[in-house]
């Protein structure tokens, strides 16, 4: 049977989840709390360049005698884009991580360890708003119905998200060295 799986060049191996609760607990130790909290920042983050272009136009608008108000038509498209770049690039990264999870020490990971790319950070990020906008956002209590704490589109995406490696290191140790305070 491996000769000929070898032969059409098709794997049938599944990968482990590379993250185990049973025998890592600090991985995902207050993990749903600090995704909350991630967000909120991250949507501040997204919300003033947004908030900048929509003055634009508006000024616009007034300098035109109302044709440039026109622009704000472009307000979705320009939301959308922003949105995707930045999910992209900082969840995509190399960090695998926003702005918010990266000042709350969290970070995303496929369920069998990779790090994120930038087209799975914007599905993932779009399956969030889609999820959370036509399901409600008592979806999210999915989280407190596993032991990794994914929410719907960390499943549909496989995704799991976090502690980083410092915050784990901290959490092994007892902390940081509080002996030079």
């Amino acid at each position: 049977m491996a000769d000929e799986r070898d032969r059409i060049g098709v794997s049938y191996d599944v990968k482990p989840h590379a993250y185990d609760p049973e025998t890592n607990p600090e991985l995902f130790d207050g993990v749903p709390a600090r995704r909350v909290l991630a967000f909120l920042i991250d949507l501040v983050i997204l919300a003033i360049p947004l908030i900048l272009v929509w003055l634009f136009f508006f000024a616009v608008g007034i300098v035109t005698l109302g044709l440039g108000f026109a622009l704000f038509g472009l307000m979705p498209v320009v939301t959308l884009l922003w949105a995707a770049f930045y999910y992209g690039t900082t969840l995509g990264g190399p960090r695998s991580a926003t702005i918010g999870m990266r000042a709350l020490d969290i970070e995303m990971r496929t369920w069998y360890g990779a790090p994120s790319y930038f087209v799975l950070a914007v599905v993932h990020a779009g399956l969030f708003w889609v999820t959370t906008s036509v399901l409600t956002p008592l979806v999210l209590l999915v989280c407190f119905f596993n032991q990794r704490g994914r929410l719907l589109h960390d499943f549909l995406v496989g995704t799991v998200v976090i502690n980083n490696p410092a915050r784990v290191g901290t959490m092994r140790t007892g902390g940081p060295d509080r002996s030079t305070v």
